[in-house]
């Protein structure tokens, strides 16, 4: 059965740091695209940031470059994002996913327009003034 797990969400005052874990299990395979995805009271779910499994190659969304880093440890098929320069408006539900390579994909990469088959439940993180 496949799980995703996410941890490490919080309460944090704005300027402050927060690191997400994600926790995979029960893939038969690595899946090819990983990534996170927030969603906040009264919003879309939006793409966060995403890396390619066989290259690391990544994307994140214009709100959050230069503050969040996605990072992968294969070996113990875990996603990590760091979060640094909190802002009150990240404040979100974080939710960690992955998918496999597929038609749907190519041309694309792993795209966060493109859905997601496999989620997480999600952490809360709240960002104070």
């Amino acid at each position: 059965q496949v799980q995703l797990v996410e941890s490490g969400g919080g309460s944090v005052q704005a300027g402050g740091s927060l690191r997400l874990s994600c926790a995979l299990s029960g893939f038969t395979l690595t899946p090819y695209c990983l990534g996170w995805f927030r969603q906040a009271p009264g919003k879309e779910r939006e793409g966060v940031t995403t890396i390619t499994s066989r290259d690391g190659s990544t994307y994140y969304a214009d709100s959050v470059k230069g503050r969040f880093t996605i990072s992968q440890d294969s070996a113990k098929l875990t996603l990590y994002l760091q979060m640094d320069s909190l802002k009150p408006e990240d404040t979100a539900m974080y939710y960690c996913a992955a998918d496999y390579w597929r038609l749907g994909r190519q041309g694309v990469g792993c795209s966060p327009r493109v859905e997601y088959n496999y989620w997480g439940q999600g952490t809360r993180v709240t960002v104070s003034s």
